[in-house]
């Protein structure tokens, strides 16, 4: 079977380029990507990398087309495009949504649904977005997938090696508002107060992160900004730390909350997308709040209960290593798509 899915240049480190970087080399030789170019480019040269389009659909003639949109009022105009080109080209299509805000597109669900209802399934990351199709008018088969954590980040890890205790709680993520990174900083300046040898690692960038560094200061050297990783370097910082707390407003299915699993590091997050339709107290905990007192208040009893760090650790390496490795994502999501093809 031939996919061919459409990317934004896989040399974006982030989001839908990011999955589908990590994805790649476990696909089969049948799939094949085509990248609709760069976002401040997409929209100018649309015509350009539609003809582009038409051309790699009459040369690679793939059994289906598997389109990324964005839930923007103009983006998914625009990449709706590749499915209209798809089925006058008589190649059946899919579509995977990654992020879901529904705000841009008030008004027009129904046309959305309209156009959803020519394609043979729809992939997304949370039971939530699915009932929000549905709820739309969407009839077609919407299939439950996943990010993924990259099998080659574990190839050195040792579960055994894990500390059981806390003294190193990990940050990963853009530091941005909305990711919660100024919750995480007043959560550890409250941890700081009452336990002052506990250290925290904030690894990203993002728009607030001088402004985040400031709030910070009381910490002094209790708590590092690495800036934004990958490779080895994240790897340590995964390996170094004890502890993973996700504090976003809003996500799809967060990759770090997977790779910090995979990394056997006990969970705290906000009940945030595709995190609600698995995650149980088994794997760490999950707080509904904005409250940085809330949360300080669960981090203190891992803090204190250090018993409970093992069980959680091997727990989730071992759920993480048989649900969210990308080898097996990318062979799932193969056989989701060969599955619905009429």
């Amino acid at each position: 079977m031939k996919i061919l899915i459409t990317t934004p240049p896989l040399q974006i480190l982030a989001g839908v380029s990011s999955h589908y970087n990590g994805l790649k080399s476990y696909f089969s030789d049948g799939v094949m990507y085509f990248s609709i170019g760069y976002p401040k480019w997409r929209t100018i040269f649309s015509f350009w990398y539609y003809l582009k389009f038409i051309f790699v659909l009459l040369k690679s003639k793939p059994d289906v087309v598997l389109v990324n949109p964005s839930m923007a009022s103009t983006a998914i105009k625009r990449d709706f495009g590749y499915l209209k080109i798809a089925r006058a080209l008589n190649v059946q299509t899919a579509v995977m949504f990654h992020g879901f805000h529904i705000d841009n597109v008030k008004g027009k669900e129904s046309n959305i649904a309209s156009v959803l209802n020519k394609t043979c399934c729809i992939l997304v990351l949370a039971n939530e977005f699915r009932m929000i199709l549905q709820k739309w008018g969407v009839k077609v088969p919407i299939e439950l997938t996943t990010t993924k954590v990259d099998d080659k980040l574990l190839d050195k890890f040792l579960l055994e090696k894990k500390k059981q205790e806390v003294s190193n709680i990990l940050y990963l993520a853009r530091t941005t508002k909305e990711k919660g990174i100024f919750i995480f900083i007043e959560t550890c300046l409250l941890l700081h107060n009452q336990y002052p040898n506990l250290k925290f690692t904030v690894v990203g960038d993002g728009v607030d992160l001088e402004k985040a560094k400031n709030m910070a200061r009381p910490l002094g050297s209790s708590i590092r900004f690495t800036g934004g990783l990958s490779g080895d370097k994240l790897v340590t910082e995964f390996v170094n730390a004890d502890l993973y707390l996700f504090t976003s407003y809003h996500e799809g299915m967060p990759t770090s909350v997977l790779e910090a699993m995979a990394f056997g590091l006990p969970v705290i997050t906000r009940p945030v997308g595709g995190l609600v339709d698995f995650f149980t107290c088994d794997m760490g905990s999950m707080v509904d709040s904005f409250n940085p007192v809330d949360f300080a208040k669960v981090i203190g009893q891992y803090i204190e209960q250090p018993d409970r760090i093992a069980s959680i650790s091997w727990f989730n390496h071992k759920y993480a290593c048989e649900h969210f490795l990308a080898s097996k994502v990318a062979r799932k999501m193969e056989g989701v798509l060969k599955s619905h093809l009429k």
